[in-house]
């Protein structure tokens, strides 16, 4: 298994700066809950999944197999 950015420089550029104006809550969801701060309660439980492969939520992270 491995955690890698997204390939796509530009996303990660926008998904970064948004990460800096929510400090480092997810900026593609409404709110500041704790679920949301990156790297996300959703992405985290998705990464245990052994059968699990793709991006987070916001496209910043891919875990590979």
């Amino acid at each position: 298994m491995k955690i890698r950015l997204n390939e796509n420089e530009e996303i990660v550029r926008t998904i970064k700066e948004g990460l800096e104006k929510k400090d480092g809550y997810c900026p593609c969801r409404v709110g500041k809950a704790e679920e949301f701060k990156c790297m996300c309660k959703e992405f985290r439980e998705q990464i245990k999944d052994p059968d699990f492969e793709g991006y987070c939520h916001c496209l910043l992270y891919y875990k590979e197999k």
